[in-house]
């Protein structure tokens, strides 16, 4: 029983101590697209950091800056919004949205005190579970040379 909560727990401050710090990571991957690449990089067991906490949802268009702080506010390390390729969104502009709002949020982060190198937005498509993987892993490494984020130095 107890090694189903622990494998439960998502933010930093329930999670036990470990030796050597690992960041977590939140992905809102596109129900379309994204998600199924990251499923297929599951089923074609391709190896990606552990670390990664998926969130599927319709669209990436339906991501909301304010998840995105929510993530931040929580203790989360980095936040991947994944979504279509630009004219493939099931939602014909969905993707749209998201490519203008998310520099819009960086931005918003950055004044509030979070390194716009924590957020990641990209393309994946259902086929490219390669590509999946290596986003992964660049943000995972590009967070980790950040170091763990500390809640109480932004502003947010």
């Amino acid at each position: 029983m107890a090694d189903k909560q622990t494998a439960r727990r998502t933010t930093k401050e329930q999670a036990p101590a470990q030796t050597a710090w690992e960041p977590l990571i939140v992905a809102f991957l596109c129900n379309w697209c994204s998600y199924a690449g990251a499923d297929l990089a599951g089923s074609s067991r391709m190896s990606y950091p552990p670390n990664v906490r998926v969130v599927r949802v319709p669209c990436s268009g339906r991501v909301n800056p304010l998840f995105i702080m929510s993530c931040f506010k929580k203790g989360f390390d980095g936040v991947l919004v994944a979504g279509c390729h630009p004219g493939d969104c099931h939602y014909v502009k969905g993707n749209y949205y998201a490519r203008r709002r998310m520099p819009l949020a960086q931005e918003l982060l950055a004044y509030m005190g979070v390194d716009p190198g924590r957020i990641r937005f990209d393309w994946v498509s259902a086929a490219e579970s390669g590509r999946f993987v290596q986003v992964v892993q660049s943000l995972t490494e590009q967070v980790r040379a950040l170091g763990p984020y500390a809640v109480n130095k932004a502003r947010i």
